[in-house]
């Protein structure tokens, strides 16, 4: 039930911010970035579970430790990313946040290079 939490809060900024908007515009842009904060806080407290389960994952699977790091630098990037294109997208600046979403792209592409090649020498041995 905690995303009801999380979607009152989101709901409450955006009203509170349309509120603000017509009498005090620079006010409702920082109630939108302290709403959006409050909620990366929260999420972040939610992440040991999912550090719990890539745990778990890890005794299941026999792969290597550096492929889960390099899915949890994947899965960050992604994240990170998104969060900072669509506050930059919001904000007015969609340029900005079109590089921001090219250049995570590229990074994932340049961190996950090493699963790439491991891929293709696993497949080139079977040939």
């Amino acid at each position: 039930m905690n995303i009801i939490k999380i979607a009152c809060m989101g709901f409450s900024g955006v009203l509170l911010g349309l509120f603000l908007k017509q009498s005090r515009a620079p006010y409702a842009e920082l109630v939108s970035i302290a709403t959006c904060l409050l909620i990366i806080f929260y999420s972040v407290t939610r992440l040991s579970s999912i550090f719990e389960l890539i745990g778990t994952l890890r005794s299941y699977l026999t792969l290597e430790d550096a492929y889960f790091r390099i899915l949890l630098k994947i899965i960050g990037i992604t994240y990170i990313a998104d969060f900072s294109s669509s506050v930059c997208r919001d904000a007015g600046y969609g340029a900005i946040a079109g590089q921001i979403d090219l250049f995570g792209k590229i990074s994932i592409l340049a961190v996950s290079s090493p699963i790439i090649l491991a891929l293709l020498e696993t497949v080139y041995s079977f040939l």
